[in-house]
């Protein structure tokens, strides 16, 4: 098959997945870009959909750092409604290596919990012929890899050069329901493990303010009903990354 069909049945797959009712639903891996002790990230990015993500990070000490992440969605539209909310936090450790220290290796683990409700509507000439409502709690453990490089490209826009990083994550997440209900009948609940990766580009507006902007898969390694891989992540964002230090 040429290469652009494929391309195309990728995309026309992405789409699809996108519409299921999933439970699942990943938030932006946080992409700190750590350096020095005491300097904290923030960011905040949203999607398409409506899904709004915050990250933070603080660096302990000059290769510790721990992270709190916290995410809401709430989109009512006619065929279905979504409301998500998760909260997780973890640790792990970074390093600065290269010629002028400017590329970044982290490795962070964690843990948080998420609440999910889907309500799925079916129409049939206009009229509403059934409903369904999807409610779930799920907890999650996370183990995540960051390579990034504050090594600068150049973007000239509309006169004017801007620098641009670059950086991916490839997150490991371990997703269990508890409470699951379908139409207020209890479920047997579901469990599954997925491999996120998402890759990164950030535009220097200034030394401690960029735009960012993500996009990335989400694949389940386990067949399942209701907790599968069924949304991606596509986001623009800013970033901010104060109290940084020059090294000696």
């Amino acid at each position: 098959m040429p290469l652009k069909y494929k391309l195309l049945t990728i995309f026309a797959v992405t789409l699809l997945c996108s519409g299921c009712s999933s439970i699942y639903m990943p938030g932006v891996p946080n992409t700190p870009m750590l350096t020095t002790k005491g300097e904290i990230a923030a960011g905040g990015h949203i999607s398409l959909r409506g899904n709004i993500n915050i990250n933070t990070a603080y660096a302990v000490s000059d290769n510790l750092a721990a992270m709190v992440n916290f995410g809401s969605m709430n989109n009512e539209r006619r065929k279905r409604d979504v409301k998500h909310n998760y909260f997780e936090f973890g640790g792990g450790y970074f390093k600065t290596f290269g010629p002028e220290d400017n590329r970044i290796l982290e490795f962070y683990a964690g843990m948080g919990t998420a609440s999910s409700k889907r309500v799925v509507r079916d129409y049939d000439d206009g009229i509403l012929m059934s409903t369904d409502i999807y409610d779930a709690n799920y907890t999650k453990m996370f183990v995540q890899a960051n390579y990034s490089s504050k090594k600068v490209s150049k973007l000239r826009l509309l006169g004017v050069d801007f620098g641009l990083n670059y950086g991916t994550a490839w997150r490991l997440s371990f997703a269990s329901t508890k409470d699951f209900t379908l139409n207020g009948v209890p479920q047997v609940n579901e469990d599954n493990i997925f491999i996120e990766p998402v890759f990164f580009t950030r535009m220097i507006l200034s030394e401690q303010f960029q735009l960012q902007y993500t996009s990335g898969s989400n694949i389940g390694l386990r067949n399942r009903k209701f907790l599968n891989a069924g949304h991606s992540v596509f986001s623009i964002g800013a970033v901010i990354n104060i109290g940084r230090k020059p090294k000696n």
